[in-house]
């Protein structure tokens, strides 16, 4: 668990900590660092969003997004792929898709390598 100055951080002093590689996620007040992906697992999660957007973005059904980090419950996750039904998705006034998306997602996709656990 991360602390600083003798007190667990919350959501929103993690959410002003800059971005990294891998990118980290902060659920149940910890942050956790993300299993980075190797060859097999950029292939799955590519082709998991090709065929999920080959479907249903252009008539405005859904769209998948890799690696997009989503804030809700008082958690910040990163799944591998996450999935939102079109009329959820939060665009700006400039009708482009927003930034942040604080909420949650319709269907997430973790991918597990090889060498990792269910946890």
């Amino acid at each position: 668990m991360i602390q600083v100055a003798n007190h667990q951080l919350t959501l929103a002093e993690f959410l002003e900590l800059p971005e990294t590689q891998p990118a980290t996620e902060f659920i149940n007040s910890q942050i956790i660092t993300k299993h980075i992906g190797q060859g097999e697992h950029s292939r799955l999660q590519y082709k998991f969003c090709l065929t999920i957007n080959t479907i249903a973005e252009s008539p405005k059904i859904a769209c998948a997004f890799p690696e997009l980090r989503c804030v809700f419950g008082g958690n910040a996750i990163v799944p591998d792929v996450t999935v939102f039904r079109w009329a959820r998705i939060p665009f700006t006034p400039a009708g482009r898709i927003a930034n942040r998306f604080e909420i949650h997602p319709d269907w997430s996709i973790e991918i597990l390598s090889p060498d990792q656990s269910l946890r």
